[in-house]
């Protein structure tokens, strides 16, 4: 039987297992209290925020999250993220660790202000 491919965001969080569940809605109710005005739905089968264009995805893997604001956006905090697996748009968190609040908070209100005052665009 195929699996059905989620909908929506609630969907997709539904769909993981019970530890990737409570780390990505730990994830989006930090990414949420920062854009509270954001649409949120799903791109490329991962849940995104945007407003004049993407803001950030997000999505969870087999033993991380992935946090997906863009390069550009990942850049001014590359010192802070020397202890985490980052990708050309991306961090990644192990799920066995805390995530970094503070650090994902301060990368997400970076790029948030980049859109909306500069016009930043979204490059996936």
């Amino acid at each position: 039987m195929k699996k059905k491919k989620p909908e929506n965001v609630e969907e997709y969080i539904e769909s993981l297992p019970q530890i990737a569940q409570a780390k990505i809605k730990e994830l989006r109710a930090i990414l949420k209290s920062l854009a509270p005005d954001a649409k949120e739905g799903l791109k490329w089968g991962k849940p995104v925020f945007e407003s004049k264009t993407i803001l950030f995805a997000y999505s969870a893997h087999k033993s991380h999250l992935s946090f997906i604001p863009t390069g550009p956006a990942l850049k001014p905090f590359e010192k802070e993220l020397t202890g985490f697996e980052t990708k050309k748009d991306s961090v990644q968190f192990l799920f066995e660790n805390p995530i970094p609040e503070n650090l994902i908070r301060k990368i997400a209100e970076y790029r948030k202000k980049e859109v909306e005052e500069k016009g930043a665009k979204w490059y996936y």
